[in-house]
């Protein structure tokens, strides 16, 4: 048994020692973090709960890279309480009930208490969460999570009430910076600036990230000392370009809703540049096309509506193309629909008159179908009275005429608010010329109860 704890040990160390950059540098206590400092720093909330071992269950949530899983292990080696680890991707009920009945025989044998470190929690089911809910709610177990996702989506209400949530935010340039001089001092090798700053820049925050390109960059870089007969590895702007393929694009279920909503709020902004940068991220990161094409359509008649009646056409146009031409040449098509949509002038009227006219549907009287509207088509209807009084407009010079459309009870409504801007202001105006209304003035409350 000694001997195998011994070949255990060996095999640690020499993996310590060959592993990847970013298992080698993990930090050895709190102090050592980088970034993070709104959670972690003096007198900050994570930090205080750690510092006077008063720890209780907790969610940390944020994207790869940002040190989840490394905070969680130096939670753990700060508490007295033991520490166990399991992955959410193959963990099953029966492990969690395992773990529970350690935790309980600990407990009793000598007073020590647990921690369940759970990675990616959000890949646990309603059923494998209900299962950890009794050992979190009774204290047998003090549970830290730690999912990439939205956890207000993808953990169950009853369990993140008993947990708090720490949201971990991607590092920062001076961070990363500082994570970087720490690789290339653990390779021994030294850095151009403008070599570190492309590192950086192209990481997306993820320090994990970070570190795997810096250990390309140095491989690259000893490679050309090496064939240059150099004793020394320093890293140039051609070895981190070449240790980076793809700017990575970061996309989970949460980006899913905050990308798009940035991209509806750049074209309601009306910032073509912002527009086409969030259609560029949904694009590369795998954004079903279909998805955004009806995004697109719903924001054609929300926010452009009146003020250009063909930007729903343009909009209707990109989606068919989605269909019809596909990925990727269809992303010309939904460009195309982005920069009109974000051009065009903008008006909610419409989408604002539907909300008061069934604000008013669903809390007031809205009585009948006034005599005269009323279908005329069928046998008997003549009898009942059914189209008596009824003015047909075509029969009139303007192709208008003056009559009540709405009800008795709802008779001098006015739903539809004009704006000012593009088509609107035109057809509005020619509208009111007809009717024979004046147009407001300067500063006035226009006639159909608008401003």
């Amino acid at each position: 048994m000694a001997a195998d704890d011994l070949f255990a040990a060996a095999a640690e160390e020499r993996l310590a020692a060959r592993g990847p950059l970013a298992d080698r540098l993990r930090p050895r206590d709190l102090d050592e973090v980088v970034g993070q400092d709104q959670l972690l720093g003096p007198g900050k909330p994570l930090r205080a709960l750690v510092d006077a071992d008063r720890l209780s269950s907790v969610v940390l949530w944020g994207p790869p890279g940002t040190g989840k899983t490394t905070i969680a292990r130096l939670i753990a080696q700060a508490s007295s309480k033991a520490f166990v680890p399991l992955s959410a991707v193959t963990a099953t009920v029966k492990d969690i009930r395992e773990v529970a009945a350690s935790a309980e025989h600990r407990l009793g044998a000598n007073g020590q208490g647990t921690i369940l470190f759970l990675d990616e929690i959000h890949r646990f089911t309603k059923a494998q969460q209900d299962a950890l809910l009794p050992s979190v709610e009774t204290g047998l177990l003090v549970l830290i999570g730690a999912t990439t996702e939205n956890p207000h989506f993808e953990v169950n209400p009853p369990l993140m009430s008993r947990s708090t949530l720490f949201r971990l935010v991607p590092l920062g340039p001076a961070s990363l910076e500082a994570l970087a001089r720490r690789g290339l001092e653990a390779e021994g090798a030294t850095a151009d600036d403008d070599a570190v700053e492309h590192l950086v820049e192209r990481c997306g925050g993820d320090g994990r990230s970070l570190l795997t390109s810096l250990e390309v960059a140095v491989a690259l870089a000893a490679a050309r000392a090496k064939a240059d007969g150099s004793p020394d590895v320093h890293l140039e702007l051609v070895d981190a370009e070449g240790a980076l393929g793809a700017s990575p694009v970061r996309y989970g279920r949460d980006d899913h809703y905050d990308v798009v909503s940035a991209f509806i709020k750049s074209i309601r902004g009306s910032d073509p540049d912002a527009a086409l940068h969030w259609l560029a991220r949904m694009l590369e990161a795998g954004e079903d096309a279909r998805f955004i094409a009806r995004r697109l359509v719903i924001s054609a008649s929300e926010d452009i509506g009146m003020a250009d009646p063909l930007a729903i056409v343009i909009a209707d146009a990109a989606a068919r193309a989605v269909e019809f031409v596909g990925l990727p040449e269809a992303r010309i098509n939904l460009a195309q629909a982005t920069v009109h949509l974000a051009l065009a002038p903008k008006s909610n009227t419409a989408y604002l008159g539907l909300g008061r006219a069934a604000d008013d549907v669903r809390n007031r009287a809205v009585g009948e179908v006034p005599t005269h509207l009323r279908d005329a088509s069928y046998k008997g209807a003549a009898s009942l009275g059914h189209g008596k009084g009824y003015r047909y407009p075509h029969d009139h010079p303007d192709g208008w005429v003056d009559q009540q459309y709405l009800p008795d009870e709802l008779a001098g409504e006015r739903y539809y608010h004009p704006g000012p801007n593009g088509a609107e202001a035109r057809l509005v105006a020619r509208w009111r010329e007809r009717r024979g209304e004046v147009p407001p003035a300067d500063g006035e409350r226009d006639q159909t109860g608008g401003s």
